[in-house]
């Protein structure tokens, strides 16, 4: 197929975000042009150049103060804001594909599609809902979010696209089954996962395993949530504290529990030494302290969004030679299971988590685990193999459409 006019709604500023880069990366290198619409709650530039795509961002309502201009752009569906950037950009570049990244813009762009005449491809990295639900189980839901952010409403949004789109890309095995259990043909669903390059392989070097004789370092790297478990890391490290284990878990990103599991780690007596939190670290900066530790961390609790979606995190420890520790999250322990890079526990469980740490301890168990999951990105979790598939759906959304027409 010839290269093809594409735009990718994102709803959030840009830059930055890795899933964005790397699929907007793959298809200009592909030959495609791609456009990203964003939003602009920093009052930049109206157009700027990046080099997987041109960004086009939302106008500033400058007189609106950016308070209110924050609210006034955020991204529903129903926001007449978003509907005239897309459909202005789609118009004026004449694209002849829409990827839309998640659900909250979703029907958005199968409206401006519709209009348009062109087809619409859903970037599902999230199970939304589920990813909804999440706050209202912690009980960090708002009143504004029974109308913006509300689960229930979001499940009618989601069937609403689901038989709309041309097809979807979803980002491990279980999404796909739950998008096959909700009635989306299997033929119209592609997996495209957020795996690393194999570039990543030569650039990465795995030391964590060499050092002795120094606190054994864990690595968590992602949003500080409740329901990502990160307390339970907190916990872990008290208890190994207690245990006269030295251990030292660096805690990298930033998010809107922070605050708790800092108040948690100085009630337990384990903050700055046992347990540091860096806050947000650029992903290039966070990727090389990554590599330095002995040990990788996913402690989400296995919900309904963690059991249908895969983390980045999984395949950086991976491909930085880190043995694993998850819990029994589906996706993230089946791939560790299979690949045998490290130890599952019962999610929640504070001793079935600190017995995995123990087990992880020794040196040669580390070394093992960490080249096995290194060779399984070398063999099956990278992002080109990701990029066919990528560019077969792309194909497929477009090719398809025009058979329909």
């Amino acid at each position: 197929m010839s290269p093809l006019r594409i735009v990718y709604l994102w709803d959030a500023d840009y830059p930055w975000d890795v899933r964005t880069e790397k699929i907007c990366g793959a298809l200009t290198s592909a030959g495609h042009e791609v456009h990203i619409v964003a939003r602009n709650s920093g009052w930049k530039g109206l157009e700027e150049g990046c080099p997987e795509a041109t960004v086009h961002r939302m106008a500033p309502w400058r007189y609106m103060g950016p308070r209110l201009d924050r609210l006034l752009g955020f991204p529903a569906f129903f926001n007449p804001r978003w509907l005239n950037l897309l459909s202005s950009t789609v118009r004026r570049i004449r694209a002849e594909l829409i990827i839309a990244r998640d659900l909250p813009l979703c029907p958005t762009a199968i409206w401006t599609g519709r209009r348009m005449g062109i087809p619409v491809l859903f970037d599902m990295a999230e199970n939304y809902p589920a990813l909804l639900q999440d706050t209202w189980d912690t009980d960090r839901h708002h009143m504004f979010d029974y109308l913006v952010r509300n689960p229930v409403l979001a499940k009618q949004v989601e069937r609403y696209c689901l038989s709309r789109v041309s097809r979807v890309l979803a980002v491990v095995e279980e999404s796909r089954n739950r998008l096959i259990a909700m009635g989306v043909p299997i033929e119209r669903i592609d997996i495209v996962s957020n795996t690393p390059s194999l570039h990543r392989l030569s650039q990465t070097i795995p030391c964590g395993i060499m050092r002795r004789g120094a606190p054994l370092e864990i690595v968590y790297l992602g949003v500080m949530e409740l329901a990502r478990g990160v307390g339970l890391l907190v916990e872990a490290a008290a208890r190994l504290k207690a245990l006269r284990h030295p251990v030292h878990f660096r805690l990298i990103g930033g998010g809107r529990d922070l605050d708790l599991f800092r108040q948690l780690a100085r009630r337990l007596g384990v903050l700055d030494r046992e347990v540091e939190f860096t806050g947000f670290v650029p992903r290039t900066q966070a990727l090389d302290v990554v590599a330095r530790a002995d040990i990788g961390a996913i402690p989400h609790l296995a919900n309904d969004l963690a059991n249908t979606t895969i983390p980045n995190k999984l395949f950086d420890y991976m491909a930085a030679a880190l043995p694993v520790l998850t819990s029994d999250a589906i996706p993230c322990a089946r791939i560790v299971k299979e690949a045998g890079c490290g130890q599952v526990f019962h999610s929640g469980n504070i001793d079935a988590c600190v017995a995995g740490i123990l087990v992880l301890s020794d040196v040669a168990v580390r070394s093992r685990c960490g080249a096995a999951g290194r060779q399984a990105i070398r063999e099956r979790y990278n992002w080109e193999g990701d990029t066919k598939v990528l560019l077969r759906a792309v194909v497929s959304a477009v090719t398809q459409h025009s058979k329909s027409r």
